[in-house]
């Protein structure tokens, strides 16, 4: 075969495997993603470590389940796959193609199965945000992905400085094959942000830096690198890989005659050119510290920021539900209703969650260009998550993962102990197969559908239904977690369990109730 030819080829493959492999949730070049939110444990309303994910995806699997803690042979091997566009079912989805396997460890702990997962039974708690990074330096060469990479960390560490320092050995020995990505990882003491990139074609390897978030400080993740400078002497709060600064010079995309080393624009430039990721980060950090008054156009901000008063449950959903209502970015402010007595009102129909293909009908537009503003709720959202690392309780019950279905403007977030034998059967239905009425994740997703079809009548209906439940659900929580202090651990763990099944039941079945409602209510009005 021709040289030439050949070498067209390869360009081709490897242009058709990338895309494959992640871009299938990018937009105008740059993830639309998730957004990860971290809170240290003198920043929270009870002294927990906190970290946080919303999943926003037009692919990722919708079920979860638990895998439990598992002993395994000397020879035991663990497989790694690739993550590829899967379009051969209803709904687009992904396929995982295995890509080798590597050593199993003699003992792994179990954890949370979500898309990714989210906690072990240690506390040790993940988040997740793509960011890109330059494509030069993804590589095929290596095994190990970003889903896998969480797997290894929840399976076989017990806190976040033993999860980086995994990730730098394994990723010297077997490669990472991802794209840039930004792991949020809390323990019971402390939480760091992980940002890593693939060490370039061909190579095994990867590129990482890790930055502590002080223990009275929040920080955020919206698909952009956001670790500036290393402060290579201060171990306390800077990890990185060995190679950090040298690719960085050698490939002439830092000067270190000329400029301080920031790893976001050696290794991941156009993140800081996102509105799409700035507007996030401005806004999350804002919502917690107004004090601040932030540049809503900024390009850089703080990595973290000390909050204006603790940070609670109720704050952090507060943030994951915001559009950017009442600010210059909303969306839809401008679609409005003059009424009969002559008072302007928000128009019935303005949805700030329309596919974008009704942008150019309702006039939308905003900072990421044809694609309007991304905020922080979606309406692709697959599931979110707010964990609890709680230092002060056995392991069984200081792990929580605060886990919501679809939409999270229009969800409710139920209890999942880290120690729980099983999901409510629901939650492992899975939900890109087509529509289907054994699915938590259809329950709110049809549900939230029929809320955005008349946003500004519907989201009161659907308030008034699940505000009283999400406050019932925090209300119980202190008084489950006294009942379980005074079981011995089997007893306590078949008690949560029992508990968390309970609730998804109750608010699956209210959402798919609700659904009916606003159907009932709205007919011919939608």
């Amino acid at each position: 075969m021709n040289i030439r030819i050949a070498f067209a080829l390869m360009l081709i493959g490897t242009t058709q495997w990338l895309t494959a492999q992640i871009k299938a949730d990018w937009e105008g070049g740059v993830p639309e993603g998730c957004t990860t939110i971290t809170v240290g444990k003198q920043a929270s309303f009870d002294g927990s470590v906190m970290t946080s994910h919303t999943d926003d995806s037009h692919r990722t699997r919708s079920w979860m389940n638990i895998i439990p803690a598992g002993k395994h042979g000397r020879r035991d091997k663990v497989t790694m796959y690739s993550r590829e566009k899967d379009d051969t079912r209803k709904m687009p989805a992904y396929k995982h193609t295995p890509v080798g396997s590597i050593p199993q460890v003699r003992n792994t702990y179990g954890y949370i199965n979500s898309a990714y997962p989210c906690m072990n039974t240690k506390q040790l708690a993940i988040g997740e945000s793509t960011f890109g990074g330059r494509e030069s330096l993804v590589s095929e060469e290596g095994l190990i992905d970003c889903q896998r990479l969480i797997q290894l960390m929840l399976e076989r560490c017990t806190t976040a400085r033993e999860a980086i320092l995994l990730t730098d050995e394994l990723t010297k020995e077997y490669g990472y094959r991802d794209w840039g990505e930004c792991l949020t990882i809390a323990d019971k003491k402390e939480v760091w942000h992980l940002e890593i990139v693939g060490p370039g074609k061909g190579k095994t390897g990867a590129i990482w830096v890790a930055q502590r978030v002080p223990d009275n400080h929040v920080s955020v993740n919206a698909n952009a690198a956001r670790i500036l400078e290393v402060d290579t002497a201060d171990a306390n709060n800077f990890l990185y890989s060995d190679n950090l600064f040298d690719l960085a010079r050698d490939s002439a995309w830092w000067n270190p005659e000329e400029e301080a080393f920031k790893f976001a624009y050696a290794y991941a430039p156009e993140g800081r050119e996102s509105m799409a990721a700035r507007r996030r980060e401005w806004r999350a950090l804002s919502m917690m510290a107004p004090s601040l008054d932030l540049d809503p156009e900024a390009t850089d901000y703080p990595f973290s920021v000390k909050p204006d008063d603790k940070v609670t449950l109720e704050k952090m959903i507060e943030v994951f539900k915001d559009y950017y209502e009442h600010t210059p970015y909303d969306m839809v402010g401008h679609l409005k209703k003059v009424t009969e007595e002559g008072d302007t009102i928000p128009h019935p129909y303005a949805n700030p969650f329309m596919p974008y293909d009704k942008y150019d009908l309702h006039n939308i537009h905003g900072g990421w260009g044809k694609l309007g503003e991304r905020t922080i709720a979606r309406w692709y959202t697959m599931y979110g998550t707010i964990t609890q690392s709680r230092d002060w309780l056995p392991d069984e019950i200081g792990g929580l993962v605060w886990m919501a279905q679809d939409n999270i403007a229009t969800s409710v977030y139920i209890p999942i102990y880290c120690s729980v034998s099983d999901l409510p059967e629901s939650y492992k239905a899975p939900g890109r197969n087509g529509f289907s009425r054994k699915s938590a994740w259809w329950a709110f997703n049809r549900m939230s559908t029929l809320a955005g079809l008349r946003w500004n009548d519907a989201r009161h209906d659907v308030d008034k239904v699940l505000l009283p439940l999400q406050k019932e659900i925090f209300a119980k929580q202190k008084e489950t977690e006294l009942a379980a202090m005074s079981m011995g651990k089997k007893q306590t763990i078949a008690h949560l369990t029992r508990y968390t099944i309970n609730w998804g039941n109750r608010v699956v079945n209210t959402a798919w109730q609700l659904g009916d409602d606003l159907w009932t209510k709205y007919d011919e009005k939608f």
